[in-house]
């Protein structure tokens, strides 16, 4: 007998199915309505790994790549801005800094939603943001290059470097303030329903009581590599929307592949410690997206003319596979995947 799904697995299959694959193509050339996100607030998905004493689900990290795989093939823009939250979810559940307890609950319960203006900090020796410590605080300044999510989230999760290279991780509420202005929606090629800025930080002036993290630069490079090896839930999400949309004599091989990759992906996260198999966590990661852009492209082939279409789901899987090739991408990332697609 198949053991039944997790209760959020199948309250994300059915907000896929009711709400957000039904309107992803009006999503993907309008945005992300508030309206979705009240949705994923009412559907616990935001306290699917957040601790069960602050109102979380608490469920495995499998239970929560399943939601993310869900979410993503069916409306890759509503994903992109939810997952960001989850992010500061897992920081705050380790943190032992009084911000822990003002917003760990209402983060978990989908009273608030959050973001992340941080991945600039992995530019070093270039310093976007720099924090400046101040009486009772902190100073902000500089330039977030990309953040996600702008009118739609509650509070960001910001980071800073400060002079003796120190990250400083605080939050800040997400909206436009006195030293925060946001730039004008971007249009990029794909995903531009999720609502990216980008931001400007002029003397953000932020308490000490919303630093969540203090770390030396070298020691959160360290661990936040290993972060970036691994295959990405929302590639093989879209893959598996890519392969609904073929027959199956031409989905046969690519779903068997898919299936291979995703096993052996996700038995390294699960059975190894996260410093070990770098090489092959990174062979793993190219191979989800050869898979993607193969079923990607697959289906734009199948599809014919239709296909260019912008309404056309499988026009619409395929820019939303472009962007994932570059989501989360470090010079590591970088380097393997370019090695393999020049051998």
């Amino acid at each position: 007998m198949t053991a039944a799904p997790h209760p959020l697995v199948a309250t994300a299959r059915a907000l896929a199915d009711d709400l957000l694959a039904p309107n992803a193509a009006h999503v993907d050339q309008e945005g992300v309505p508030a309206s979705h996100i009240e949705a994923v607030r009412r559907s616990g998905l935001l306290g699917v790994s957040a601790p069960r004493e602050y109102g979380g689900a608490g469920a495995p990290d499998s239970v929560a790549r399943e939601v993310q795989e869900i979410l993503a093939g069916a409306c890759c823009s509503t994903w992109f801005v939810q997952t960001q939250h989850h992010t500061p979810v897992r920081l705050l559940a380790r943190s032992e800094l009084p911000v822990r307890e003002r917003l760990l609950g209402p983060l978990a319960s989908g009273e608030l939603l959050a973001g992340i203006a941080y991945a600039h900090v992995r530019a070093f020796p270039r310093v976007p943001v720099r924090a400046t410590p101040e009486r009772n605080g902190w100073r902000f300044d500089g330039t977030v290059p990309w953040y996600t999510g702008w009118g739609l989230n509650d509070v960001m999760l910001l980071a800073g470097v400060t002079d003796s290279a120190e990250i400083v991780f605080a939050f800040a509420d997400a909206h436009d303030q006195p030293g925060l202005r946001a730039s004008e929606p971007m249009q990029l090629a794909a995903l531009t329903a999720a609502r990216t800025v980008s931001l400007e930080l002029e003397g953000l002036r932020l308490p000490e009581e919303s630093v969540v993290l203090r770390s030396p630069r070298e020691r959160w490079s360290s661990t936040d590599r290993f972060r970036t090896l691994n295959a990405g839930p929302a590639v093989f999400g879209i893959t598996q929307a890519a392969l609904l949309l073929l027959d199956e004599e031409t989905a046969a091989p690519l779903r068997a592949r898919l299936a291979e990759v995703r096993e052996q992906a996700y038995a390294l996260v699960d059975g190894a410690a996260p410093h070990e198999h770098a090489a092959e966590r990174l062979a793993l990661r190219t191979q989800a997206y050869e898979v993607m852009q193969a079923a990607t492209t697959a289906a734009v082939v199948s599809g014919g003319g239709r296909s260019m279409l912008l309404t056309h789901r499988a026009q619409r899987l395929a820019r939303e596979g472009l962007f994932l090739l570059v989501q989360g991408q470090t010079q590591e990332s970088r380097a393997a995947h370019l090695d393999s697609l020049t051998e």
